[in-house]
């Protein structure tokens, strides 16, 4: 199936590209999000009328994304986790743990978006990547100490 991207998506394609996608991922997922158009010639039209309106809300989408990753990088983030002698966790740390304490820090952001580098199962520093937007993808520092819950 094709469509016309409505804004940047990863590896798909930039706003205003036609690419041909599967049908399911069309229908359940851009479609419905908003993210994309059937390719049909009504469409194509429309978003040519429409064009500066869909790059005046993507710039506003990314300049918002760089606020928010600068409120990120303002908070150090630390947990806490019972450990062995070894300093291996008992279980891990995932990204809704770090979802969770970036929340208590009053900043939403969705765990999905929130990638591990490696998996968390020590203590120490860790790389977690943070993608907030296709252009704006943060790498950010997670130190995990010794504590209980």
């Amino acid at each position: 199936m094709e469509v016309i991207l409505l804004e940047k998506i990863g590896k798909l394609g930039e706003l205003g590209e036609i690419v041909r996608v599967k049908d399911g991922y069309a229908r359940n997922y851009l479609l419905p999000r908003n993210k994309a158009l059937f390719a049909t010639k009504e469409n194509r039209g429309r978003f040519e009328t429409e064009r500066l309106a869909f790059e005046q809300r993507q710039r506003e989408v990314r300049a918002a994304a760089e606020a928010l990753a600068a409120r990120i990088n303002e908070i150090a983030i630390i947990l806490e986790r019972p450990a062995g002698v070894m300093d291996k966790l008992f279980g891990s740390v995932t990204n809704n743990d770090i979802a969770q304490f970036l929340a208590r820090n009053g900043i939403e952001v969705p765990r999905g978006i929130i990638e591990p580098v490696r998996p968390i199962r020590t203590l120490g520093e860790h790389a977690v990547r943070i993608r907030l937007h296709p252009d704006v993808v943060m790498e950010i520092s997670v130190r995990v100490e010794r504590g209980g819950k």
